[in-house]
């Protein structure tokens, strides 16, 4: 009976804090800014067996009249107080997508100027869009491959958007980009999956369903850019936080931020549910490759190359390593860690758990891939080096390169990895070749707080890498040799 009696107050005791929890998400819901169109418009998106079924053309068929039905629901009905410069979706705008020369929320095909060499399928992270892999993209064309890349569901139109897809979408998604590339391609050429954020998880995903699935093309390389292999253990129980959302009058716990939309090409806001699907993706990943290193240790995954920044408030680093790397087999795969900058004034300034030392990252060499680290040439240069260590290798190489951390940036970041310092909406040196109506990478705020519509922290965060050409050419020589993976004709 006294067991009984305190199993009973336990259950009431969790019941009270479960309730409090909920009444102060509830609560602080409350204090955000309002639900706008664009968060409470959800556009039709085809669903996973539609997205099976259909080909390039009846997706993008879809796209379009998506993105119309976007423009009579949400910009067309938008309030006169919306109707101003810093809102994408106000045609006045000059961050209006519809402006501009080509809108990269849309899915795309770029094809080379002779025969295809080979195909390339790109995977855009999470609230994201086709833009952030265009300049990588770009290459691969100029090297003859067929480029497809395209606009995973709910994205690219608004952030309600998120609210009414799944992990699965993706993947379907993925598997149709994946169709296209093969179909315009042909069967016989390199086939590589590109993915950044969320889409690197999506391209590995599908890299081991296709060991398990002999209808799906094998790729012969991949290229994850900050992939989501693993997230914080808070995103197990996110979902949690939307509870309160059950009821109509505290629908803004469903969001976990509402921002002002002024990225033509992002979403600022974020929904609850775009974070639990995050993490049920990653969950499934990470069993899919434990499962697969069990029963033939990954023998038949082709070789990966990941970049990856040691300092990532996105997604977690050492995951990449514990959870993907520790597991593959000798196969040619690389991982590049970005350094701090070791040069940095802000250095006093770190956090301790920040100041991530590589060598504690990784476990000693001899290693079964291969390992690069840019970083300083020494505490007194804003120089680089890369410090390599081949795959079996225990020695170390070193290779200056003639690149530099700027003075002012202590460490890159999980959004800023694919995009060059030259790029228009991201750049730190926009070249000014193109206009997007504003300039996100330029901007150094000065003033008091509690002035601007975003924080300091979102505007400190660095969007652009000065290392992307040392990126750039560590991708075109990877993707080039064929010796750990040769080109096979794809299974009938």
């Amino acid at each position: 009976m006294r067991l009984l009696r305190i199993l009973k107050r336990a259950i009431v005791l969790v019941g009270v804090v479960a309730l409090t929890l909920l009444a102060v998400r509830a609560w602080d819901a409350q204090r955000g800014e309002p639900l706008e169109l664009w968060h409470t418009f959800v556009p039709d998106e085809l669903d996973v067996a539609a997205i099976d079924r259909a080909d390039w053309s009846a997706y993008v068929a879809a796209e379009n009249a998506m993105l119309d039905e976007m423009r009579v629901e949400v910009t067309q009905k938008l309030d006169p107080e919306d109707r101003v410069p810093v809102n994408r979706y106000f045609e006045g705008s000059p961050v209006y997508p519809g402006h501009f020369a080509r809108d990269w929320n849309r899915s795309y095909v770029l094809e080379p100027d002779g025969p295809p060499v080979g195909a390339v399928v790109f995977l855009h992270g999470l609230t994201d869009s086709p833009y952030s892999l265009r300049h990588i993209a770009r290459r691969y064309r100029e090297r003859g491959y067929v480029t497809v890349a395209i606009r995973l569901p709910g994205h690219g139109t608004v952030p309600g958007g998120l609210t009414g897809v799944g992990w699965e979408d993706w993947m379907a998604a993925t598997r149709l980009a994946v169709r296209e590339a093969r179909r315009r391609a042909g069967p016989s050429v390199p086939l590589h999956l590109v993915g950044y954020s969320n889409g690197g998880a999506l391209a590995l995903l599908y890299a081991l369903d296709a060991l398990d699935d002999e209808k799906l093309p094998r790729p012969d390389r991949l290229v994850l850019i900050s992939p989501m292999v693993g997230i914080t253990a808070f995103a197990r129980f996110v979902g949690l936080a939307a509870l309160p959302a059950v009821f109509p009058a505290f629908a803004r716990a469903a969001w976990i931020s509402t921002l002002p939309e002024f990225n033509p090409f992002k979403y600022n806001s974020f929904p609850v549910k775009a974070a639990r699907q995050s993490y049920l993706l990653t969950d499934v990943l990470q069993r899919k490759i434990v499962s697969h290193s069990q029963r033939n240790g990954l023998a038949d995954l082709p070789p990966v190359i990941t970049f990856q920044s040691v300092v990532d408030f996105t997604v977690l680093t050492q995951a990449i390593i514990d959870a993907l790397y520790l597991h593959l087999p000798a196969n040619g795969s690389e991982l590049v860690l970005f350094d701090l900058n070791r040069n940095s004034k802000l250095g006093l300034l770190l956090r301790s758990d920040s100041d991530i030392s590589p060598a504690r990252l990784l476990p000693a060499p001899p290693r079964r891939f291969g390992t690069t680290v840019v970083t300083n040439i020494d505490a007194d240069s804003s120089g680089v080096v890369a410090r390599i260590v081949p795959a079996g290798a225990v020695g170390e190489q070193t290779r200056e390169l003639a690149l530099a951390y700027p003075p002012d940036v202590y460490s890159l970041s999980h959004v800023a990895l694919p995009f060059p310092i030259s790029d228009a909406l991201y750049g730190m040196q926009p070249d000014g070749s193109e206009d997007f109506g504003i300039n996100l990478g330029t901007v150094a705020a000065r003033g008091e707080r509690g002035a601007l519509i975003v924080s300091l922290d979102w505007l400190l965060r660095i969007n652009s890498n000065p290392f992307f050409p040392y990126m750039s050419d560590r991708i075109e020589a990877f993707t080039s040799s064929q010796g750990a993976s040769p080109v096979r004709a794809d299974r009938e």
